[in-house]
């Protein structure tokens, strides 16, 4: 046991660390207008891991979390093709900013469902995850990266792309 958990479910939860904390360097490279390769790939693996990992935990019925990882794996195969097989030509450019914004967003709202079923504090505030304070920071999440996904569309431009 490591901190509590079984060495997969460690593994599991630091694949999706790693791949929210590429996917702010990420997403924030959009930003800036740079192409941020290693720390793309790194997100991109590190995500499309997560994502595979969260179908081999042990459960005997269809639960959120799988739509959520399917959802992912889906948003994450355009942001690849986007990336490496269309070079970011034309469309693909932005394509691809939006897809692998919204796997970082995906990844991101999986961590704060899990932090308010994890975190004693959380839990004590939103018990069933219904209950306003939960809402309120999922809604707050979303107006927050679709902000960060307008801003990276617009910023990362053939003409401003700098690479680092």
């Amino acid at each position: 046991m490591i901190f509590g958990m079984t060495p997969f479910t460690f593994f599991h939860v630091l694949l999706s660390l790693i791949g929210i904390v590429s996917g702010f360097v990420v997403v924030l490279g959009f930003i800036g207008g740079k192409r941020l390769g290693c720390w793309t790939t790194v997100f991109l693996a590190t995500t499309v891991l997560t994502s595979v990992t969260g179908f081999l935990f042990p459960v005997h019925h269809f639960m959120p979390s799988h739509a959520i990882g399917i959802i992912s794996l889906l948003v994450l195969a355009v942001a690849i093709y986007a990336l490496y097989v269309r070079r970011l030509a034309g469309p693909w450019r932005r394509v691809f900013v939006i897809t692998a914004s919204i796997a970082q967003y995906l990844n991101f709202f999986v961590l704060i469902v899990q932090l308010f079923m994890k975190v004693p504090a959380l839990k004590v505030l939103a018990p069933t995850q219904s209950e306003l304070p939960f809402k309120a920071t999922q809604l707050t999440t979303l107006v927050v990266f679709a902000l960060l996904t307008i801003l990276a569309a617009i910023k990362f431009r053939d003409d401003a792309i700098r690479k680092a």
